[in-house]
């Protein structure tokens, strides 16, 4: 399981390239994303699209703290990814970078989000601000408690309430905390499953998650956190009016979870990246169901 514990040099074994990491991947942009698109989209007004710029500017967003955040992440956690075959080659785990560059790089992706960020407005860009304490100690969190993924949905989930106070100056609560709760959810469920595939390099050099407090009753909380979805979304959708396609959309959401959850081998690494990154699907059926709906 150690990569550090492989031979070096020209005539060392090559190892066959591990998977890219989850979220420094294009279904972790999307997971961060999704969340902002569906505030934005109960945000407008009835009958009337999302607002366009709005979610391009969200998208741009999502990008650049997505980067940031790996960049955080692989700077707390270089040293543990060394021991790690399927993270060892990041680079700077791998030596190819220093922690210095990093630092100079992180600077620069939070420059530009920071000019995302100023283009909203004020109630929005103190909001924004609060959310960095989350993402710079999530990576911290899997050192502490078995459930870092209840931290990553927190921070995943921002968007959720940023997209409506930068539609609306504000934040109605009541539509907004239920959604965030949702989404809060959604990341127990995904990043559950995506932590089963280090499961076991996870007890050798001791990090938590909650693939390994769950275990073999990781199907029956998986379900738990979906069930809770579920009803959190009704409830944002009738404090906002939301009419048939909407809960149609929740509908789909929830039968695309239960196969998902079903058909689920945590013991096979695959498989669990497999379903990890189809929860894309999730997000966009519901954005397409309040788009719908609101229409």
């Amino acid at each position: 399981y150690s990569a550090a514990a492989l031979p070096r040099g020209p005539h060392a074994p090559r190892l066959p390239p591990p998977p890219t990491p989850g979220f420094c991947h294009p279904p972790g942009t999307w997971l961060l994303y999704l969340p902002c698109t569906w505030s934005i989209g109960l945000a407008a007004e009835p009958g009337c699209l999302p607002d366009w710029q709005m979610l391009s500017l969200f998208g741009v967003g999502a990008v650049l703290m997505r980067g940031a955040g790996c960049t955080i992440n692989d700077m707390w956690d270089r040293d543990y990814d060394k021991k790690v075959v399927r993270t060892a080659s990041r680079p700077l785990a791998a030596g190819e970078i220093s922690t210095f560059q990093s630092f100079i790089f992180l600077g620069g992706q939070l420059s530009l989000a920071l000019c995302v960020l100023l283009s909203l407005n004020y109630y929005s860009i103190v909001l924004g601000t609060a959310s960095l304490s989350l993402v710079v100690t999530y990576p911290l969190m899997k050192r502490i408690t078995y459930w870092p993924q209840l931290v990553l949905g927190l921070t995943f989930n921002w968007g959720a309430l940023l997209g409506w106070s930068a539609i609306k100056g504000s934040c109605e609560w009541s539509v907004c905390l239920p959604l965030y709760f949702a989404g809060v959810m959604w990341t127990l469920v995904y990043d559950t499953i995506y932590a089963h595939q280090d499961k076991k390099d996870d007890i050798i050099i001791g990090v938590k998650s909650t693939a390994l407090q769950f275990k073999e009753y990781t199907k029956q909380w998986l379900s738990g956190f979906s069930l809770a979805m579920l009803l959190s979304l009704c409830m944002a959708g009738m404090n906002c009016n939301q009419t048939f396609p909407y809960y149609s959309a929740v509908a789909a959401v929830g039968a695309h979870l239960a196969h998902q959850i079903y058909t689920l081998d945590i013991d096979k690494p695959e498989d669990c990246w497999k379903k990890f990154a189809s929860n894309r699907t999730v997000g966009v059926l519901l954005f397409t169901g309040i788009v719908l709906g609101n229409l």
